[in-house]
Order: structure tokens, then C-alpha cells, then sequence
């Protein structure tokens, strides 16, 4: 029942069509999409109540950062010594991203998940929000933000989940599904074991609603055998 053309078309292909996607009608509605469905206001919320606590970090990578929907909350809760760097694939999405959160804090970088232009062990967190459903594989993507995560990083990961909703959105933003066990199995191959699953609500976690949201941690070095 999801969006079958990721898995039809190749690598390559997928990422043209996508990305020219976002640079048209379709990211030019995706700020006030996320406001219609919620998904930005509750990021928000559960930022604001620490459920994800973005206080803690020094330096954060936003992957896919759209229209700004998680960003803009970031530059909110974040401390202001906090290094932000906001990353998409679309250039048109992050100029969008810039105009909407005005805000000259952020670096913007037009990259590919797969391939990030960063050093290794750059940052000390990532949030990536329902970005992860535009890779058929989503274990070159978790590996790469794996990378330029330090040892004992957080990953904040928001995905589309195979439910009827979940299907919807499938179909409304080009993009494919994952269940839990699956999602789950390819972070921990990617080095990037869930930590904690995370609800928007308490109405969230009883009717299993709000897709799947996760932290990730990349582990802590192990010290170096004698």
C-alpha cells in the first residue's frame, strides 16, 4: 500500500525526482502541511519538556531540515552557544528554511544524507525528522549520520511508520514506510542502538499514533586493549 516508485527507480533517479519534488509546489506547502498535521507544534512540545533534550549538546546537525520544522525549534530550545548546521537535499527547501526561521544562527549546507560533507565525530547530536522514508535502504543514511556522530551521540529520529496513516503520507510525499523491528534492526546495524522510544502524548503511545519517533546513541568508544 506505500509509494512504490522508490523502489522502481534508481538511486540516482530517486534522488533527481525528489529533490526537484521539494524545490516545487510540494515543499512549498510543507510548512503549513506540518502545521495542519501537528507534527511541527508537537516536536515542539516535546522539545520544550526535555522528552528530547536538546540542551545537553554543543553542536547539532539537522538532516532534512525542510521548511525549518524542526530547526526553527531547535534555534528555540537549544542553548545559544549551541552550533546548528541545517542540511537538505534541496537547495530552494533550505532557502526556504532560511526565510521562514529568520534567523542568522544556522549554517546551511545542501547535502545528500548519504553522503554528508562533514568530518567524522562532528557533532554531538543529529535530528533527523521524517527525512530517513526517502531512502529504500535506510542503513547508508543511519551510517553516515552514525559517522559525524561522536561517541556517545544522540540521533533523534522521526519516521513515517506502516500504518493507514502512515500509508497516506506515503502516498503524499513520494516517500516509503517501515515498521518498528525493521527501523530498529537497521540502526543497530548501522552502530546506532535505540535508546528510548519517545511519544508525542500519552493519547499517542495508546493508540501507537505519531509515527516512530526514537533516540538513537551512538556508543562510547571502547578503550583500547592493553
Amino acid at each position: 500500500m506505500e509509494f512504490r516508485g522508490i523502489r522502481r527507480l534508481t538511486e540516482r533517479q530517486y534522488r533527481i525526482h525528489i529533490r526537484h519534488f521539494y524545490d516545487g509546489p510540494a515543499g512549498a506547502v510543507l510548512a503549513m502541511s506540518s502545521l495542519l498535521s501537528l507534527h511541527e507544534p508537537l516536536v515542539g512540545r516535546m522539545l520544550r519538556r526535555r522528552n528530547f533534550d536538546v540542551t545537553r549538546f554543543h553542536s547539532i546537525l539537522d538532516v532534512g531540515s525542510g521548511a525549518g520544522q524542526i530547526l526553527g525549534h531547535l534555534l528555540r530550545f537549544a542553548p545559544q552557544h549551541t552550533q546548528i548546521v541545517a542540511c537538505d537535499l534541496s537547495h530552494k527547501m533550505l532557502c526556504r528554511a532560511r526565510q521562514r526561521v529568520k534567523n542568522h544562527r544556522p549554517f546551511y549546507v545542501a547535502a545528500d544524507m548519504t553522503r554528508l560533507p562533514f568530518a567524522e565525530g562532528s557533532f554531538d547530536c543529529v535530528t533527523c525528522g521524517w527525512v530517513i522514508e526517502h531512502l529504500s535502504d535506510p542503513r547508508p543514511g543511519l551510517a553516515e549520520m552514525g559517522r559525524v556522530l561522536r561517541p556517545g551521540g544522540s540521533l533523534l529520529l522521526l519516521a513515517t511508520e506502516n500504518t493507514y496513516p502512515g500509508m497516506l503520507t506515503s502516498h503524499t510525499w513520494k516517500c516509503r514506510t517501515y515498521s518498528r523491528p525493521e527501523l530498529q534492526q537497521a540502526c543497530v546495524e548501522a552502530g546506532l542502538p535505540w535508546h528510548e522510544q519517545l511519544w508525542f502524548s500519552p493519547i499517542h503511545r495508546f493508540f501507537r499514533m505519531g509515527g516512530i519517533l526514537v533516540e538513537a546513541q551512538k556508543p562510547l568508544a571502547e578503550p583500547a586493549a592493553n
